[in-house]
């Protein structure tokens, strides 16, 4: 493979980051996975990706998501990946989260 590819790739990549779905309230994480956010969303299995943009490509009309876009933006974060078993983010609320079904 060439390098120029890989460096190309590499001026192409967004920061991701991906955090936990109970950052998100009950109705956000249904919005998420209706495909129903305000924000350009893409659900997943166990949670969904989300894009953010830099500068933020739009303002989600959800507080609790808007609040969360507020945090991504001050830290560089284009995507964000909301995901039941990433990583709670100290600073964030946290909102209860259903008991998965075994």
């Amino acid at each position: 493979m060439e390098n120029t590819s890989v460096t190309c790739l590499r001026t192409l990549a967004e920061p991701l980051a991906a955090i936990s779905l109970s950052h998100l309230s009950s109705n956000t994480r249904q919005k998420l996975a209706d495909n129903d956010l305000s924000a350009n969303a893409y659900p997943t299995d166990c949670g969904g990706i989300v894009y953010v943009g830099s500068p933020p490509h739009r303002i989600p009309t959800e507080s609790d998501l808007a609040a969360i876009f507020e945090v991504a933006e001050l830290a560089g974060i284009i995507w964000l990946k909301f995901d039941c078993e990433a990583a709670v983010i100290d600073g964030l609320p946290v909102f209860e989260m259903p008991e998965l079904a075994s």
